[in-house]
C-alpha cells in the first residue's frame, strides 16, 4: 500500500490549502463527477463533457488521490482496471460543491437541472444528507 506523504503548502491561510488542494481546472469537476453523477472509472471521467486530457486526468487523480480526497482501487469485475471513490474527506465537500452550484446558478444561465437546483435551493441539509447517504451506500459495496 501506498504511503501518503504530508502536504505542505506556501501558507496556512485556509483558503491557500484549499486551493492548493483543489484549484485547479479540473479536480472539483473530477470530485462532481464523482459526487454527482457517480462516475468512478478513468474512462468515465475522460468522456465526461469537459474533454479533459488524459494526461491531464492521470495527474490530477494523482493529485486528489494523495490529498486523500480519493482513493483508488482495483475492479472487482476487471482486475487491470482501477475505480475511484471519494473518501469521508472528499464527500465532507458535498456543502461547499452544492454552494458553489446555487452561486453559479443565481447568477449565470448553467446547464444544471431546475428540479436538482430547487432541491438544493429549498433544503440543503436533506439534499447534503442524501448525497452522503448515496455514497456511504456505494462504499460499502
Amino acid at each position: 500500500m501506498k504511503q501518503k506523504t504530508a502536504m505542505s503548502f506556501r501558507s496556512g491561510c485556509p483558503i491557500n490549502i484549499l486551493l492548493e488542494i483543489l484549484g485547479d481546472t479540473w479536480s472539483l469537476l473530477i470530485v462532481r463527477d464523482m459526487m454527482f453523477y457517480g462516475r468512478c472509472a478513468y474512462n468515465e471521467f475522460l468522456n465526461a463533457g469537459e474533454k479533459i486530457a488524459t494526461n491531464i486526468l492521470s495527474d490530477r487523480l494523482q493529485r486528489l488521490e494523495a490529498a486523500d480526497i480519493i482513493e483508488k482501487r482495483r475492479d472487482p469485475n476487471d482486475a487491470r482496471k482501477f475505480i475511484y471513490r471519494l473518501t469521508a474527506r472528499g464527500i465532507d465537500l458535498a456543502p461547499m460543491l452544492v454552494e458553489m452550484i446555487l452561486w453559479s446558478a443565481t447568477h449565470e444561465k448553467t446547464d444544471a437541472p431546475a428540479k436538482v437546483i430547487q432541491a438544493m435551493a429549498s433544503d440543503r441539509a436533506a439534499f447534503i444528507a442524501n448525497i452522503r447517504e448515496n455514497w456511504q451506500v456505494a462504499s460499502q459495496s
